[in-house]
């Protein structure tokens, strides 16, 4: 594992312990066993560093949402498969990121800098938007199929269901809580 690697999964664990708001820099680069210089070599900011743990060290929503081929598998074997890994992207990201909501100023700056780096929220959203549009244009979905409703439901729900599996030790198995859902919009 390369020093890069290392500061991501030390800052993962620091910000799921402690969130967002409260990881430092200092202490990231002492749990990767690293210099705050060393740190700032591989990234240029806590920002940058937030959105490396969001794409390398939680379950893959970026690779699955990248990994959809219009055309390829079935459309309800792919929105599976996308809302159950969103599920357990946003159980793993829910500890990291509430600690955001604590300050207006806080979530402000953080929205700012989230979209400098050209990233955000809606990302997922519009990414499975836009493939749900293409499927449609294959004839795969019915015409009258709403991308931006279908996607929002279900990554919305999943949203939902990751914070209940910090709320409710009930929780259901991500699988079928996603089979349920794309059963829902896509009857």
């Amino acid at each position: 594992m390369g020093t890069r690697e290392k500061i991501l999964a030390a800052a993962a664990e620091v910000m799921r312990e402690q969130g967002y708001a409260r990881a430092t820099t200092k202490e990231i680069a002492r749990a990767a066993g690293f210099s705050e210089a060393a740190l700032y070599k591989h990234f240029a900011d806590k920002t940058e560093i937030f959105l490396g743990v969001m794409t390398s060290q939680l379950p893959g929503l970026n690779a699955v949402l990248g990994d959809l081929t219009p055309g390829r598998h079935t459309v309800r074997g792919n929105l599976i498969r996308i809302t159950s890994t969103a599920i357990d992207f946003y159980t793993e990201s829910f500890p990291i990121g509430a600690s955001l909501f604590s300050s207006r100023e806080l979530l402000a700056a953080h929205r700012a800098a989230i979209h400098e780096h050209g990233a955000g929220p809606r990302t997922p959203v519009t990414r499975l938007a836009n493939y749900l549009r293409a499927e449609r244009e294959l004839g795969r979905l019915p015409s009258t199929s709403d991308p931006d409703a279908i996607a929002t439901l279900l990554l919305g729900a999943a949203f939902q269901q990751g914070f209940l599996r910090h709320w409710d030790t009930e929780a259901g198995d991500p699988t079928t809580l996603a089979r349920k859902l794309v059963k829902a919009v896509l009857p």
